[in-house]
């Protein structure tokens, strides 16, 4: 018979033993060896086939187990110590605190995501997104920022994968039991648990309990609407990640957005923790929480307008996706009637002004959807990307909600992606960094870094060939498994205990597996390939692992490709598909491989931060120049795969590329790792290995991005909102009002004339273009505008290239060349670029509550190029 459900019966603890429980409910354990080696002393067997879940485990544990170890003083006193230090973990100042004795830090900052990876233990996360927001909050963690994290608990989370006898995905959903996770539901003082409640259309409601999991001093919330209080059809709401149809998925996200910021605020009066003054929306699923939010500013008496301004100024939104398909959209009407009068999710919020947020209203866009990206930014007033090539891509993408800018001025920044380094570095890496730099502060700067290439050359090759034969056994064991789910019958696997080399040269390529990656380019010459990975004297292994969408069938399609040539019995020692990829096969893939590889269609990987993990590990990157290798690549510390770009068929790119690509294996990276000096070492490899170290290791690192997120955006967004809010939101009332006023009037500014003067003869470097502009102004105060000039080379197409601006001060006295209300507005231009330069002038809105010039989008240009009376040509 099959159980209906599933739960953990857990053992009493002796109160000797009671800090076992304190430390098993604080994840830092995930990242805290000293911690785990304590639950790895408790029962060595149970904590290995509990797959080092310490919660799982201490239910799993006899009795007499734990009585045996109540008299045991050696184990008490490690156990004592291990709770010791958690407790100074949580107390101490760190860098945050720091940060906050200088200047007024953000008092706390929301952090939105609809998955995070914190550990295998907890399968609440499908990819990048989900690790990247997992890492953000154990750095946060680490350095004493305080983030509180908020996401909805999955009851299946994301699927777990198998494959067929033919190779093709199969999924499966296990139950989650709360109780049986690190989890505590939040409770008021009386001791009743909280519920989260949203209105839906039809007089339904959907409530949601709150469980909160503690990420070392980070609370997470994650919202679980699976319980008896909801009608059946609303249990399913949580049901499982990125799981159900459009309708399925809306509901989840208003719960993360609007139920999030209702989460947060009751977690914050039940706690006593300071409310967020910064709330950050990692991608459009949680781009909701902006609408609830102007809903709460509604509710203190700000009229729409003014209680999107207070919303906005305190937001953060991050992009993660260069590819359009990648952004939730929703049809107009289903958001529409989550939003009616009566039946509103965001009640006093209009109906009206909501669908106004996500319309794809520009050039391009579709009027029938919901954009919820579109309403993240517009709700948000500092975006980002995650990698400086993705920013500029996003730029791109975006441009429409910015009309008129070039697109180098559209105001999406980037903070590049970063690693949890103690949650990715194998323990023996640690070690051996902490034995010659024992200060980790010094991991920060490149100093750090440097001390540790003075690590021996044979210790450090050691290292890696004992990281090499850990994954060499663990893809053993997981490819066993794997067949005999299959079919295959224990007989007929004795092929599979020579399947891969500890001494052979290991290439590890593992992510999600849409088409863009490109899982089988290795593929385009299977015979070259093949002599690749048969070669007598220098052979070459490769582990593979990914999933593809249960939705999607051609990703399937290229798992069942790659599968069925791992199948081969010609190369299958060499070659390897572990199924079920997730952050323990992860993390075994980083540490154990010589050279990631990745390979997607440039520039569609937005940052990709497995090859980081795999660069602390020392491994070397072989990728495509795409996302943060684009930028951190230097011609030393890996192998860039030259790209086609431009090549429009995408069968001969691709050719193009996987040629390149095997090029660079055969040519480069084999030879290098094969030839061993005297010693038996690969000196070469070695000093580029440590050479990655150095360029990379300060750069990689989760710490270093929380810092800039802190620095370059939460900051700011704190300093906005508290200006806005001040003095009775003083702020956001006369923003909302002086953009009203120049939205209104925009239509009629106009730069009406514009003339150089004081040139005599040809421009040269050195001078100065004295340039007069009478701009129609329709009403607004000089004070209102920046007009300013633009200056740079000019290309075929009459475009200006890098333009620099100048501006261009107000000179009311002066008679203005223009309509009546024209004012003159007049500035030196310096010349300091010779060439074939040209100059156009420009006015746009000014205001200092603005977070960037080109915040409204709008911009008034000279309708058509002119000469003026000297004959320069005015572009």
């Amino acid at each position: 018979m099959k159980a209906i459900r599933r739960f953990t019966v857990r053992t009493v603890l002796p109160e000797a033993l009671a800090p076992l429980e304190r430390l098993a409910a604080n994840l830092r354990w995930a990242w805290h060896a000293p911690t785990r080696e304590v639950f790895a002393a408790v029962d060595p067997a149970v904590w290995r086939d509990c797959g080092h879940d310490p919660f799982r485990m201490l239910g799993e544990v006899d009795r007499e187990r734990f009585d045996r170890l109540a008299r045991d003083e050696d184990f008490l006193a490690r156990l004592r110590a291990a709770d010791a230090d958690l407790d100074t973990y949580l107390a101490e100042p760190r860098w945050y605190q720091e940060y906050a004795a200088r200047r007024r830090a953000p008092a706390a900052v929301a952090y939105f995501s609809a998955e995070y990876g914190l550990t295998a233990a907890l399968p609440q996360y499908s990819g990048g997104l989900g690790i990247l927001a997992g890492d953000h909050l154990k750095s946060a963690s680490d350095l004493g920022a305080p983030v509180i994290g908020v996401g909805l608990l999955y009851q299946h989370g994301y699927f777990t994968q198998a494959l067929s006898p033919e190779g093709w995905q199969l999924e499966d959903y296990p139950e989650v039991d709360p109780r049986s996770l690190p989890l505590t539901q939040l409770r008021a003082g009386d001791g009743t648990p909280v519920d989260i409640v949203l209105d839906l259309p039809g007089g339904r409601r959907l409530s949601a309990h709150v469980w909160v999991v503690q990420v070392g001093r980070v609370p997470l919330l994650l919202l679980d609407a699976g319980h008896e209080g909801n009608p059946a059809e609303m249990r399913g709401v949580t049901d499982r990640l990125y799981g159900g149809g459009k309708e399925h998925r809306l509901r989840q996200e208003l719960l993360l957005g609007v139920g999030g910021v209702r989460a947060v605020r009751a977690y914050c009066r039940v706690t006593g923790h300071p409310d967020p003054e910064v709330f950050h929306m990692n991608e459009g699923h949680a781009g909701f929480l902006g609408v609830e939010r102007v809903r709460e500013y509604i509710s203190t008496g700000l009229s729409f307008a003014e209680a999107v301004e207070a919303a906005r100024a305190g937001t953060v939104f991050t992009t993660h996706t260069p590819v359009p398909a990648g952004i939730d959209r929703f049809a107009r009407d289903l958001v529409e009637a989550h939003f009616t009068d009566g039946d509103s999710v965001a009640a006093g919020v209009p109906s009206h002004e909501v669908m106004a947020l996500g319309a794809e209203d520009f050039a391009g866009g579709d009027p029938g959807v919901f954009n919820m990206a579109v309403m993240g930014m517009r709700l948000a007033q500092r975006v980002n990307g995650v990698s400086r090539l993705h920013g500029a891509v996003s730029r791109e993408m975006f441009q429409g909600l910015w009309p008129g800018f070039d697109t180098a001025e559209v105001p999406i920044t980037s903070i590049t992606n970063g690693v949890h380094a103690r949650t990715w570095v194998a323990e023996e890496a640690q070690e051996l960094a902490h034995r010659i730099v024992p200060d980790t502060g010094e991991f920060s700067g490149v100093e750090g870094w440097e001390k540790v290439t003075g690590a021996a050359e044979a210790e450090l090759w050691e290292m890696r060939r004992t990281l090499r034969r850990r994954l060499v056994d663990d893809a053993r064991e997981r490819l066993r498994a794997s067949w005999r789910r299959r079919g295959a019958s224990e007989a007929e696997l004795g092929w599979v205990d020579d399947v891969l080399d500890p001494d052979v040269l290991t290439i590890g390529f593992a992510r999600r597996v849409p088409s863009y990656k490109r899982l089988t380019l290795m593929l385009r010459d299977r015979e070259r390939l093949a002599s690749l990975l048969l070669d007598p004297d220098r052979p070459l292994q490769i582990v593979i692992a990914g999933k593809a969408h249960p939705a999607d069938e051609g990703g399937k399609r290229l798992i069942q490709e790659i599968v069925r040539f791992t199948d081969d019995p010609r190369v299958r020692h060499r070659i390897v598909f572990l199924p079920d990829y997730d952050m323990d096969l992860a993390r075994s893939l980083v540490q154990g491989c010589d050279v990631w590889l990745n390979n997607p269609l440039r520039p569609l990987e937005a940052c990709g931060t497995s090859g980081m993990k795999a660069a602390l590990n020392g491994g070397l990157n072989l990728s495509v120049r795409d996302g943060w290798w684009d930028e951190w690549y230097d011609g030393s510390n890996g192998w860039a795969i030259p790209t086609a770009d431009g090549v429009e068929d995408p069968d001969r790119r691709d050719a193009l590329e996987a040629a390149a690509l095997y090029d660079l294996i055969e040519q480069q990276v084999v030879p290098l790792f094969y030839d061993h000096d005297d010693a038996g070492l690969p000196k070469r490899w070695l000093e580029m290995v440590k050479h990655t170290l150095v360029s990379l290791g300060p750069k990689v690192l989760a710490t270093r991005m929380v810092q800039d997120y802190v620095t370059l955006l939460y900051q700011g967004a704190a300093d906005s909102s508290r200006l806005l809010g001040a003095e009775d939101m003083r702020g956001a009332r006369d923003l909302a009002a002086w953009k009203h006023r120049v939205r209104g009037a925009w239509p009629g500014v106009r730069v009406e004339h514009v003339e150089v003067m004081g040139m005599e003869g040809p421009p040269l470097v050195g001078r100065a273009l004295e340039v007069r502009a009478s701009v129609a102004l329709n009403g607004l105060d000089p004070a209102d505008v920046r007009v300013e000039v633009a200056i740079g080379r000019v290309s075929d197409s009459e475009q200006l290239v890098d333009p620099e601006f100048a501006e261009l001060a107000p000179d009311p006295a002066a008679p203005a060349n223009g309509g009546p209300g024209a004012v003159r507005f007049t500035g030196a231009v310096p010349l300091e670029r010779a060439g074939n330069c040209g100059f156009t002038v420009r006015a746009l809105p000014r205001h200092p509550l603005l977070s960037d010039r080109a915040e409204l989008g709008l911009v008034a240009l000279p309708e058509a190029p002119g000469t003026s009376a000297d004959g320069m040509v005015l572009r």
